[in-house]
């Protein structure tokens, strides 16, 4: 670009007048309201050019089309790959009204300017959204003209309008009329950023497909977001926040989830979400859990829906108390009149009972969440991190470890209750904030130690936290314990097995505290961090 052409229409874009619409290009995949839109147009006096399907769409309405090929010279060819790739179609869109070089060069060329372009693109995102896609049809939905066009209009704003969603049609005909086909400079440049926005978006998709079917990390992360909701405010309330999905995941934490009642949610509220239902995914029918400050505080396994809450509840009432609980199984009468007991921030669940909504609704402030999403979770999406100025990548820690993979170190072997206490507490322990110390007995945890510097105080805190005997109980470490003081402790308290990754220089050591408290021992060989 010539730095003289991009100051004059800078500075024409400022000044410059309301542009008088005379002629439009139509040519939309999604053709919600397309007709409606063309129809006000030509009422206006506005001549429509249109292309291929819009074209057809249009006629059969009964709305006056003029092909693109009319105004190019130069028929639709390969099958609808080019049909607006063309110097005339975009001379008529990129000319610089004031400038009179451009204005000759369009009276030598035959070029017909063109004021408004309405254009949305192959449904590209829609496309690969589908499970198993077939590799050419993919391809095919990569639009090229479109966003050629929407990007020429969209830069030449000072003098073309770009309009790219079928929910800015009424206002831009209402504009329109208004003022005797004419669009304000301020108008024409909220629609640029819309449009620079939605080819971005588009462009966004494009790359994240093809960087996922290589599956390694590629040189350049592009992601886009879409807001889905303003939330109350951010971590505190002096902060403000949304919350925006991922273009191109096929569902979110928030996807088909209905809220039935109660404040609005909060970034918190979101955050704790999002790690109860992760856990959640990884336990069996009927689960809960409780989640308060992104740790788990309780997780339970039961016969019942309100026995896995209550279970999940008893592990630690006083971190319960304004936490998130998540339940894998529709709430019943007796669950909500358990529930109701306590004060809860957010209950999700994937339904209710009519009087168990009609109890809980009776609480104004309850956040109540349905979960209506019948796709599981997709686990293997990069996870990313922000730092100042950055971006950290990694996968998700998505693994399931099985009892197959795990070695046991100890001289017992562990009973099957034992293996039982100790696979549950393994899993939970991976959604728990680094160090992380889970006791569970029974497909429910007694205790949970998180976030602490030191592998000792999360033990300690473990210990500390559970409210009832220890006896035949199971403790699992996030981590290798450096020194045996740890699983002392725990021995002295009750436990009688445990599950770590090992690779300490003083595991020998750690192993021989167990086999003297005639406790059990195995090692998984993985660690499972959560900073």
């Amino acid at each position: 670009m010539e730095r003289g052409t991009e100051t004059s229409a800078s500075s024409s874009a400022s000044a410059s007048p309301d542009v008088k619409v005379a002629r439009a290009l139509l040519s939309v995949s999604d053709k919600t309201g397309i007709v409606e839109f063309a129809r006000g147009l030509v009422e206006l006096g506005i001549e429509i050019v249109s292309t291929g399907g819009t074209a057809r769409e249009l006629t059969g309405a009964g709305i006056a089309v003029r092909e693109v090929s009319d105004l190019t010279g130069f028929p639709e060819i390969m099958d609808g790959r080019v049909k607006t790739l063309h110097p005339k179609l975009h001379a008529g869109l990129l000319a610089v009204r004031d400038e009179p070089s451009h204005m000759q060069a369009a009276d030598e060329h035959d070029v017909e300017l063109i004021d408004l372009v309405c254009v949305n693109l192959y449904p590209f995102e829609r496309t690969v959204g589908r499970r198993q896609v077939d590799h050419d049809e993919a391809i095919e939905n990569i639009d090229i003209g479109g966003p050629t066009m929407i990007r020429a209009a969209a830069k030449n704003f000072a003098y073309v309008a770009p309009v790219v969603s079928p929910e800015s049609y009424d206002a831009v005909l209402a504009e329109l009329r208004e003022s005797g086909c004419g669009l304000s400079p301020g108008t024409r440049e909220n629609l640029a950023a819309e449009a620079f926005a939605y080819t971005a978006r588009y462009d966004s998709a494009i790359a994240r497909w093809f960087q996922e079917k290589r599956g390694d990390f590629p040189p350049l992360v592009v992601r886009a977001f879409e807001k889905v909701m303003d939330l109350s405010y951010g971590e505190n309330p002096h902060q403000r926040a949304a919350y925006y999905s991922q273009l191109g995941a096929r569902i979110h934490v928030l996807s088909m989830v209905a809220q039935l009642g109660g404040k609005q949610l909060s970034f918190n509220n979101l955050l704790d979400l999002d790690a109860a239902r992760l856990l959640l995914g990884e336990l069996g029918r009927p689960a809960c859990v409780i989640v308060k400050h992104n740790n788990p505080c309780g997780a339970a396994v039961a016969e019942t829906v309100v026995d896995a809450y209550r279970r999940a509840f008893e592990c630690d009432p006083l971190s319960a108390y304004g936490g998130v609980i998540c339940l894998n199984q529709r709430v019943d009468l007796a669950c909500a009149e358990a529930v109701a007991e306590q004060f809860v921030e957010v209950l999700f669940a994937p339904g209710y009972d009519d009087d168990a909504l009609d109890l809980l609704s009776a609480k104004e402030n309850v956040r109540l969440l349905d979960n209506r999403e019948p796709r599981a979770w997709r686990t293997n999406e990069l996870q990313l991190r922000q730092v100042v100025g950055g971006v950290l990548v990694q996968d998700r820690d998505a693994s399931i470890d099985e009892r197959e993979d795990m070695r046991v170190v100890s001289k017992r072997e562990p009973t099957e209750a034992e293996w039982e206490a100790l696979l549950f507490a393994w899993t939970v322990c991976k959604h728990v904030r680094s160090n992380a110390i889970v006791l569970a007995r029974e497909r429910a945890t007694l205790g949970i130690g998180a976030g602490q510097m030191s592998r000792v105080d999360s033990v300690r805190l473990a210990l500390e936290k559970a409210r009832t005997g220890l006896e035949g109980s199971a403790l699992a470490s996030d981590a290798f314990f450096p020194f045996a003081d740890g699983p002392a402790l725990a021995l002295e308290a009750g436990i009688s097995a445990i599950v770590q990754p090992g690779g300490s220089i003083r595991d020998a050591e750690v192993i021989e505290a167990v086999d003297d408290a005639g406790a059990a021992m195995v090692f998984t060989s993985r660690r499972h961090f959560r900073h």
